[in-house]
């Protein structure tokens, strides 16, 4: 089976400026082009725009689709394994924030009652799994299974009150950061308050503490590039900064 640009746009859902974009860029071309000069797409081109639109859907940006289906290890079959789990993730997801819209919507006509930390399970169920997906593997290597998991739940059973003081603890290590940073000196009051106001945060979902695992959390900000762009991002510089006030702070400071 044969489409033109138009059929397939319209059988897609997509514009048919999207699919000569995506032949401009190279991420998609027609199989042939026709005597009267129209694009004409055959069932290769149709499995990958199907590839390309699960990407698109699960956030991917267009470089990094072209350089996933272009590269030599490219496998259709364990991609479509992939976006199918990726979808069941998202899938439960959102059935969770459902039945909590609907047990919300239930406690408001006076038909339930309702925990404040059963008002929250999916948002925070959501910023769990994203933390998963972007630090996950490196939190896991560095910590343990265990010690990650006993983490997250404590994470999801915080009460109202408990996850509106983490919001507000992240809020005021980064103010008071910046504050501490114009002085210079990581071992400023200004300094060590950030440091002590990370623990109290790190402690709302860590069920024990030390000075090692903090020290070693600080460091990973600085090795890692996702958490220094992070506190980078509000005074370059930031994240070292903060790393050695954390080593003053836990006595780690070589």
């Amino acid at each position: 089976m044969e489409y033109t640009i138009h059929k397939l746009a319209s059988m897609a859902g997509i514009s048919t400026r999207t699919l000569r974009y995506y032949d401009e860029i190279g991420i998609l071309k027609p199989a042939r082009i026709n005597s009267s000069g129209y694009r004409i797409y055959g069932r290769a081109e149709v499995d990958r725009l199907q590839q390309i639109l699960f990407y698109r859907t699960l956030g991917v940006r267009l470089e990094s689709i072209r350089e996933i289906l272009t590269a030599p290890s490219f496998d259709a079959l364990e991609a479509l394994k992939e976006h199918r789990q990726k979808l069941l993730e998202r899938k439960q997801q959102l059935e969770l924030l459902i039945a909590n819209v609907e047990k919300t919507i239930a406690l408001t006509e006076g038909r339930v009652t309702m925990s404040d930390s059963e008002k929250f399970t999916g948002f925070k169920k959501k910023l769990i799994e994203e933390n998963e997906k972007k630090y996950g593997e490196e939190i896991r290597a560095k910590y343990g299974d265990e010690t990650v998991n006993q983490s997250n739940e404590r994470f999801m059973n915080m009460t109202e009150e408990q996850y509106r003081e983490y919001e507000n603890l992240g809020a005021r290590i980064i103010e008071t950061l910046k504050e501490a940073f114009a002085t210079g000196d990581p071992g400023s009051d200004l300094a060590q308050k950030a440091a002590v106001l990370h623990r109290q945060w790190l402690s709302c979902a860590w069920g024990t503490y030390s000075k090692e695992a903090h020290a070693g959390l600080a460091q990973m900000y600085v090795d890692d590039e996702r958490f220094t762009a992070y506190y980078d991002q509000h005074q370059p510089g930031l994240t070292e900064f903060f790393r050695d006030a954390i080593l003053i702070y836990t006595g780690m400071k070589k």
